[in-house]
């Protein structure tokens, strides 16, 4: 029956966006990018939805799907409606017009994925494990599980697509600022991400590689440096100030990554703890915040992100050194180990507010950087929260029908991903590992 009235609500929302409002951009001036009516109530709620969708609904039924809880798929049924409906929205509304942009065309490639998605779990929930289906299923719950870790990294791109194309910023010559602002802002919250599950949840995969986290954190750091010490100038061209410092950062961060893949083992082939990568975030903060801009405010911006940055890598320094030891891990997580991470978090969310355009739109509305800095530090901890809310469920050894032991000490069973919250308490099966 729920599949039925599923099917029925699929098909509504397919009708309606068939027959929705095209977008033929007549109101937009020439040289401009959006057209400049307000963003209308039907757009706000395509926002909405989309963000409780692909944002909260989705993230939370991934962490389900991975622990095995029976509440996996009628969540993931939800989010898919909402996601649907949202996705309609979108086609029907008034108000403000756009051009082109990447937010439209990577939607469509998002909802063909979201509907592979709900093909692979409905035949997932089959039970079809006869004969060659079992092959097959293997394959599905595959595709089924890579599809499903990636949404999440794939929601929060179409998000900021979906921000910068609202405001028609990002084009022309402020395209280079945004992607260096955007790529650098997402990768310090990813790093935020990386060390809080390193904190509550990923010891027991450490231990498996033989490796410390400095090790995979000089690895990254080295790798990001090379690539920007030949990306940040424009070969065959002058060399400005700006080509000067962001090289440079790029050679401090190779040199500094191969020193911590060499201090992350010590002399009998041990993991072993080192500073390096706290450090590196500490002078990349140094070098940020003496960066010259052209406005008042992103001065006073980029010197708050250059500053929390100091004071994400200090406290990663002080962690290692003073907190822990060492040592790979405490018994239970000092109350000090959530700093770095939600510094981490702080510093990519004033990074990616602080393009130029951002800034000039505050500057003329008359709000100061304090406030601005404000909303930024609340919104970080907004996600660090969430962050912490969705590794507690990972964490939780009493989610519901999935086993009763810590989550640390089965992370193979990982690999299952998805696989159990599809299988009823009384149809029980044998599962392959991948």
């Amino acid at each position: 029956m729920w599949k039925m009235r599923y099917r029925g609500v699929v098909l509504f929302i397919l009708v309606q966006t068939a027959s929705a409002h095209e977008h033929d951009g007549d109101g937009i001036s020439e040289g401009e990018f959006v057209s400049p009516e307000p963003l209308d109530l039907i757009l706000w709620w395509h926002i909405c939805t989309m963000v409780l969708a692909f944002g909260i609904l989705f993230p939370v039924g991934t962490v389900l799907g991975m622990v095995r809880s029976k509440w996996h798929v009628p969540l993931q049924i939800a989010a898919s409606v909402v996601a649907l409906m949202g996705w309609s929205l979108g086609h029907a509304h008034r108000g403000r017009q756009f051009a082109p942009n990447l937010h439209a065309s990577f939607a469509s490639y998002i909802m063909v994925f979201l509907l592979i998605q709900i093909g692979l779990g409905v035949y997932l929930k089959l039970h079809w494990d006869k004969g060659i289906q079992r092959s097959i299923r293997k394959y599905a719950l595959l595709f089924h599980g890579v599809i499903g870790k990636t949404m999440p990294i794939i929601s929060w791109v179409q998000m900021l697509f979906g921000g910068i194309t609202a405001l028609g910023f990002c084009h022309d010559d402020h395209l280079g600022q945004c992607l260096a602002h955007f790529i650098m802002g997402s990768s310090f919250i990813a790093y935020g991400i990386i060390m809080t599950m390193m904190l509550l949840v990923g010891q027991a995969w450490l231990r498996r590689t033989g490796k410390s986290q400095e090790f995979w954190d000089s690895l990254v750091i080295a790798i990001w440096g090379c690539i920007n010490t030949f990306t940040e100038h424009r070969w065959g061209s002058a060399w400005s100030h700006g080509d000067y410092q962001h090289t440079s950062m790029g050679v401090v961060w190779w040199c500094a990554g191969l020193l911590g893949l060499w201090l992350s083992k010590g002399p009998d082939g041990a993991p072993r703890r080192n500073v390096i990568p706290g450090l590196v975030i500490f002078v990349t903060g140094y070098a940020m915040s003496s960066h010259a801009q052209h406005l008042p405010l992103s001065t006073m911006i980029h010197a708050v992100f250059g500053y929390t940055l100091m004071a994400a890598g200090l406290t990663r320094i002080i962690e290692i050194c003073f907190i822990l030891k060492d040592k790979p891990e405490l018994d239970e997580p000092s109350s000090f180990q959530h700093l770095p991470p939600y510094l981490l978090f702080a510093s990519g969310f004033i990074f990616m507010s602080a393009t130029e355009e951002q800034l000039a739109l505050i500057s003329n509305a008359g709000i100061d950087h304090v406030s601005y800095l404000l909303v930024l530090y609340s919104l970080a901890f907004i996600l660090y929260l969430f962050t912490q809310f969705l590794l507690s469920f990972f964490n939780d050894p009493s989610r519901g029908s999935g086993a009763q032991q810590p989550i640390v000490e089965q992370t193979g069973d990982a690999e299952e991903f998805e696989l159990e919250g599809l299988i009823s308490d009384d149809e029980p099966e044998a599962v392959d590992k991948l």
